[in-house]
This record gives C-alpha cells, structure tokens and sequence, in this order.
C-alpha cells in the first residue's frame, strides 16, 4: 500500500554525503542466494550502442571524428548477481579524447577487467567510414561512406584478438543475362538490357598487425572493380556499363575475388566473406559465403 505521506516532488537541492550514499541498496554485489535461474558464468554482460564522438586516423596523417556506436561487455562468473553496467561506459569515457584504431582497444579492455574484476571482455566500435571517390570520367568526386566496425576481445588467458568489418556495395551483372540478351540482339533483333544488381559483401578480418580501413576499401575495390558510384555524370553512366560488362560476375566469383585479393595480405590472419547480390531477376537474394580455412578460425 503506497503512503500517503510520500513527498512528490523532486528537489534540485538534494545533496547526497558519503553516509547516504553507504546506505544505497546494492543488489549487484549481494549474495549468490540472489541468483535467479541457473547458477552459471555468463559469456558476456554489458551495454550496447552508447554513442560518442571518437576519433580515427586516417593515411594522411589526419584525425578524423565520427560519431561512433559503443557495444562493452564483460564475462561474468558463477557465484555474482550482475555487474555495475555504468562502469562499462565510464571506463571507457577515460579513453573519449585517443584515437582509436584496432590495437587501441586492447588499453580498453585490460582497463574493463580491472575496474569490473572479470577475467574477459569485448569491446566492438561502429561506425560510418567517409573516403573520397573519384568518378569514373567526369572529373568529380565525392564521399562514399562504408558500414565498419572494429572489435577487440581479450580472453581468460590475456589473448588478445582483433577484427575489422567492413560492408562493401558494389554492381553484379549477370554474366548468364548478358549471354540472353546477346543471343536475342543477334538471333532476332530485339533490344534487350541484361539485368544486374546492387550487392554488398560483408567482410571480417582478423588482424596480424595494424591495417587501415582504406587499405580494406582499396582492397575490395581491386578484388570487385565495379563499386556503386557517388557522382555521376553522363559519360560516368555509360563508363560503369562498361565496366559492369568488361567485369561480368555471379555471386560465387564475388567471394573467390576477394578471397584471392584478401589471402595475400601479410597483415590478415583469418577472414570470412559474405557476398549478397539482391536479385533484379529473382525475388529472392543470391548469397555466397568463404572463409580463409584457417584450423579453429573464423566460420
């Protein structure tokens, strides 16, 4: 029964002294009879997509800032109710003004096992990557942007790995299509258009060593040669036709270019490659998966 003596109003003035901050309840630290379900560790207990402006180098030499999408976790072992979750991003706001990039995260996370007493953590940053594009014959430029994200994990044992994703668009033109449409050209004189498609590989690597993300995009451009466009003009138009048609792929041999241009990269330990080509044709998608095959690697 709820007291009709309560006080409903909030007072500014309020200031809270150690003493009363010591008589807080604290279920999170309570005892293990507290446990609801199964008393077991879980694998990771955290918060995700907190957003701060981080910052990013660039080949350049500049620092790029970004808005950034934030997921923390760490392990929690049998025996404890939960962790302190405000910890996760206040540990990481006392690293808000580095630059990050892959190795960085490792600072961050030895940081989460001390502050939250867990033997492991993860630690995954997302964001939208700008990089200028030239056109194809125009002479303009402009930015295309690229869905990445870089993760670290550090393990009970103190391994440390590290990974970049990265989605790459890019046309598909059908090389079956254009053989049709050529046959029909040819045969009867019908004017046909052989159908090809926006695609999208989705990329991770696990990392050697440091790797910037326009050495990836650079990557997939050479592996794919027909990535979507920012700035078009006529003759670009009529230039990615022609690249469409001089770089015919299906799906399959999206996945096998890029493993052939990602395979001979000293800094990529392991990587895993999903090409989706969205089907003109079809009303469903056509979709290709590879990895490197390293033993115990990424599937």
């Amino acid at each position: 029964m709820i007291s009709t003596n309560l006080k409903r109003f909030y007072d500014p003035t309020f200031v809270v002294t150690d003493q009363y901050k010591e008589s807080l309840p604290d279920l999170q630290n309570g005892p293990a009879s507290l446990i609801e379900g199964a008393n077991v560790p879980i694998q990771q207990v955290g918060i995700s997509n907190f957003k701060l402006p981080l910052k990013y180098p660039t080949p350049s030499g500049d620092v790029i800032t970004l808005e950034t999408s934030v997921d923390g976790y760490v392990g929690l072992d049998a025996g404890k109710k939960g962790i302190n979750m405000s910890r996760i991003m206040r540990t990481f706001y006392k690293f808000k003004d580095e630059i990050f990039h892959p190795d960085k995260l490792r600072d961050i996370l030895e940081q989460y096992q001390e502050d939250l007493e867990s033997r492991s953590a993860f630690l995954k940053l997302s964001f939208s990557y700008p990089m200028i594009q030239e056109s194809l014959r125009s002479g303009m430029s402009g930015y295309q942007y690229y869905n990445v994200a870089i993760e670290g994990k550090l393990d009970e044992q103190g391994k440390f790995t590290r990974f970049v994703h990265i989605d790459f668009e890019y046309s598909s033109a059908c090389p079956c299509s254009f053989e049709l449409a050529e046959h029909a050209r040819e045969t009867r004189d019908v004017a046909t258009i052989p159908h090809s498609q926006r695609s999208v590989a989705n990329i991770t690597v696990q990392l050697n060593s440091e790797m910037m993300i326009d050495d990836l995009v650079m990557a997939c451009r050479e592996a794919l040669k027909t990535e979507t466009q920012v700035m078009v003009k006529r003759e670009d138009e009529q230039a990615f036709a022609e690249l469409n048609g001089a770089y015919q792929k299906f799906v399959e041999d999206a996945a096998r270019l890029l493993y052939d241009e990602l395979n001979t990269d000293e800094r990529i330990r392991d990587f895993v490659v999903r090409c989706a080509h969205l089907e003109s044709l079809h009303s469903h998608d056509a979709v290709s998966r590879i990895c490197k095959g390293v033993p115990n690697g990424l599937r």
